[in-house]
């Protein structure tokens, strides 16, 4: 997928290549794609096009979705709720309360849960994770950024999402072994993932 950032360089034959890769059976999602009002580096009408145009490919290969949104929310709201995601998606790096959750659950999205859930101010996104169902959350590090206590402010990479693990674990009021695999079974059920690390992906015999 193209970032909200790069919309502004999607022009038809880079929509073609896009529709090319995501033929492709190893492919298991359409992303990170949405909208970012925060930095503006594309125009947001703009934005909001490829966005679109990005949503059809991933009906069109019936895969899910990975979600950015930073300042969008309405807007990208507003575009979901008039979409149909057989595959559904995740809200990459959600930030929201209980109430934001309940709109995105809504639409048939996992959330992603990451470093910020480790930061002091952050208790509405703890009550959300604490109140939401468990079979919709998903982990993730967003490696180099939103690195998790006690290694704010350095690089962010893929060991520290156990520390993820041990915020949601201390949340939910369970154990991180029970966190690990009930995340990993969500994630593996979004994204269609085999059981086994071992087993190589299937190519999907259901689409042309």
């Amino acid at each position: 997928g193209v970032h909200p950032h790069d919309s502004k360089t999607l022009d038809r034959a880079g929509l073609a290549r896009l529709q090319s890769l995501a033929a492709e059976y190893r492919v298991v999602a359409i992303g990170e794609i949405g909208l970012d009002y925060y930095r503006d580096l594309s125009p947001r009408d703009v934005q909001r096009r490829v966005f679109i145009e990005q949503l059809a490919l991933a009906q069109e290969r019936r895969l899910p979705v990975i979600l950015h949104n930073r300042d969008g929310t309405e807007d990208l709201l507003r575009i979901l709720g008039e979409v149909k995601l057989p595959a559904g998606g995740v809200v990459h790096s959600f930030l929201g309360d209980e109430a934001l959750a309940r709109r995105f659950l809504k639409l048939g999205l996992y959330l992603g849960i990451g470093g910020p859930i480790t930061y002091p101010a952050n208790d509405a996104l703890r009550r959300a994770v604490a109140a939401v169902p468990f079979d919709r959350l998903v982990l993730e590090t967003d490696c180099p950024y939103l690195t998790p206590v006690p290694h704010r402010g350095k690089r962010n990479e893929p060991a520290y999402v156990a520390l993820v693990a041990e915020e949601v674990a201390r949340v939910r009021n369970l154990s991180v072994e029970e966190i690990a695999a009930r995340t990993t079974a969500n994630a593996s059920a979004l994204f269609q993932l085999p059981a086994s690390a071992s087993t190589p992906l299937a190519p999907r015999h259901d689409l042309p």
